[in-house]
């Protein structure tokens, strides 16, 4: 449940903005999982207060629509925004298959709550789901895509990347309205390197 609540970030991001600082091109480094990535220019930084601010509202609506408590265990990598829509963000959590159970299963589930939330929170939105496996840097990612348009006929479009090094679930979230800069996210983290 825990990497549910940045994916529903995006359900307030259409009504509120983060205030951040303006970043040039910058290479991020994250020795637990040994990953390079890119931000690409003119991304701003979100503060820890305005990420864990949305954070809870995105609890909040997965709380509201299966009555159940959201305990958030995992770890920011990075949170980078564009304008007020196009939100790049990365996080890691614990995962113990002997405990949690089945990955994949998981993985299902999350989405079917996802999309639940989705459609429960937010009526009168049309929404396209899809499931795939792709690789990033030869590794297979379970991969989770929504593209939600509003009754004005905006374009929300949302990605989860996610995959379990050992104990550790890693996920990568773009969230976006503007398809360049979408273009933008998506380059920098299919072009990202896991090194060994």
């Amino acid at each position: 449940m825990n990497k549910l609540i940045c994916f529903l970030i995006c359900l307030t991001i259409v009504i509120q903005g983060c205030n951040g600082q303006s970043t040039p091109k910058k290479e991020i480094y994250n020795q637990d999982f040994n990953w390079t990535i890119t931000i690409p220019e003119n991304f701003q930084n979100v503060s820890v207060e305005e990420w864990a601010k949305m954070q809870n509202k995105g609890a909040d609506a997965i709380e509201k629509t299966y009555d159940e408590k959201v305990i958030n265990r995992a770890k920011t990598i990075f949170v980078f925004k564009s304008d007020q829509l196009n939100y790049f963000e990365s996080n890691y959590q614990p995962f113990d298959i002997s405990i949690d159970g089945d990955y994949l299963e998981s993985c299902k589930n999350v989405n079917n709550i996802l999309f639940e939330t989705f459609k429960n929170q937010m009526p009168g939105i049309k929404i396209d789901s899809t499931t795939s496996v792709e690789k990033i840097n030869n590794l297979e990612f379970q991969t989770f895509k929504m593209k939600i348009e509003y009754p004005n006929k905006m374009e929300f479009n949302v990605m989860m990347y996610s995959r379990l090094f050992d104990k550790k679930e890693f996920t990568v979230n773009i969230m976006y309205v503007d398809k360049k800069k979408g273009e933008q996210m998506l380059d920098s983290w299919k072009n990202s390197k896991f090194s060994k």
